[in-house]
């Protein structure tokens, strides 16, 4: 293998600008800003809200007279 072409890889801190939680990980920068993360996500804070699609294929052919 070819020596000296290999970015160096270490830690750098995670921040979520969101709720401002930071974590650490390995990357080659030094610094990562996300939008959302595992504490501020409503599907990991379990507050997801699911649409209701029931109804919504019955709601179509009702509208467009099929069946």
């Amino acid at each position: 293998m070819r020596k000296g072409i290999h970015p160096n890889y270490h830690k750098c801190k995670v921040i979520c600008t969101s709720c401002g939680a930071e974590f650490e990980t390995g990357s080659v920068l030094k610094e990562i800003r996300v939008d959302t993360c595992s504490n501020c996500h409503p599907f990991y804070t379990g507050k997801q809200r699911f649409a209701n699609a029931a109804g919504r294929v019955e709601q179509f052919k009702k509208k467009y007279g099929l069946e």
